[in-house]
């Protein structure tokens, strides 16, 4: 029958998916660099660590309110547990008519209609991959100062805590105000910011290597006038011109920091529009090297259903959890399922410095 383990299984359709990821590099994302994924068995809270080897800490809770981790039926509380996501898709009854008609896999209609299956089904293991890069990004940029995960889908609030003690949010965090902004672009000193926080990260006992911003905030900077100025007192004519090759010279020269243009989008499901990894306005100052991991958890597709006969599972990119589950009916259903237990540590939080350059 052409619906075998061959054809259509978990690991064709993770063997699918990492093939677009080969060959569609705007897919790539900058976060899994910085926070590297790694797994374990039965984690939760307990092992995830930010700075100074303290834990992440769940938000508080009010009384008769919805509580701010996960809501399982009747059952309603607090759950001392890292953040967990699932969705499932059928294959369409066509397909499966197509897949049928089939006699060989030879075809030459077989590679077009497993596209179209792949299709959908690769676009799980996609949504599953957004989102701890949604997480990283949040506590890379924090909008107030504190690193904090926040994620609000499908009726489920979860929220970390990473600054309890608000020591990052005092200390790694600034928003320029006043002629600072680097709006104003005759006044701005984007140079002297940088050597502000190059001096914070100082008494830290590290020092700064990349600026990551998107193309936005990096605009900006050639606009500003010191910026103009420091580029044209290194040639000899009167006029350059200010593309992002030159601008990132001068800064690179004068700062010893690379930058990094992060300019990727994913599509925000309350508003069903697209939203920024980086926020506009912010620049991040990073060390060389890995800033924590990407922590990836035990799904219960991965650890109660490798035994069912009925269900194929595999693992894509550490932690996502691909099970192709067949009920042979009638009708006969084939359901592909995304599922992960997610949540990135920061131990190296000290370490990273925010600016807030727009002032808005």
């Amino acid at each position: 029958m052409i619906l075998s383990n061959d054809l259509f299984n978990a690991n064709s359709v993770a063997t699918a998916y990492v093939k677009t990821q080969d060959v569609n590099n705007d897919l790539s994302m900058v976060g899994p660099a910085f926070f590297p994924p790694r797994k374990k068995m039965g984690l939760d809270l307990n092992t995830i660590k930010t700075h100074k080897g303290k834990y992440v800490q769940l938000a508080a809770s009010n009384f008769d309110a919805m509580p701010t981790l996960r809501v399982r039926g009747s059952f309603k509380g607090e759950s001392k547990e890292m953040a967990f996501f699932r969705e499932s898709m059928l294959v369409r009854e066509h397909d499966l008519i197509e897949l049928m008609r089939i006699e060989d896999q030879n075809s030459p209609f077989l590679d077009d209609i497993m596209a179209s299956i792949y299709d959908d089904t690769n676009e799980l293991v996609r949504g599953a991959e957004i989102v701890p890069e949604i997480m990283r990004m949040q506590l890379l940029f924090p909008k107030d100062g504190s690193p904090k995960i926040y994620i609000d889908d499908n009726g489920i609030l979860y929220e970390y805590n990473y600054d309890v003690d608000e020591d990052h949010k005092t200390s790694n965090f600034k928003k320029l105000d006043g002629t600072n902004v680097w709006t104003d672009t005759e006044n701005a000193k984007p140079f002297e910011n940088f050597r502000e926080v190059k001096r914070a990260l100082a008494l830290r006992g590290t020092a700064p290597r990349y600026a990551l911003m998107n193309q936005k905030t990096f605009d900006m900077l050639g606009q500003i006038a010191s910026v103009r100025n420091a580029v044209l007192a290194q040639n000899l004519t009167a006029t350059i011109d200010m593309d992002d090759e030159t601008v990132k010279r001068i800064w690179e020269a004068k700062t010893q920091t690379t930058i990094i243009i992060y300019d990727k989008v994913y599509v925000d499901k309350k508003t069903n529009t697209a939203a920024p990894f980086v926020p506009d306005g912010y620049v991040t100052f990073l060390p060389a090297g890995a800033l924590g991991n990407t922590w990836y958890g035990t799904t219960p597709e991965e650890r109660t259903l490798m035994g069912d006969a009925n269900v194929d599972v595999t693992i894509v990119n550490t932690g996502v959890a691909v099970a192709v589950k067949r009920d042979y009916g009638p009708p006969v259903q084939i359901t592909t399922t995304a599922s992960m237990i997610v949540l990135p540590s920061f131990e190296r939080m000290d370490e990273v410095y925010t600016l807030q350059v727009s002032g808005e």
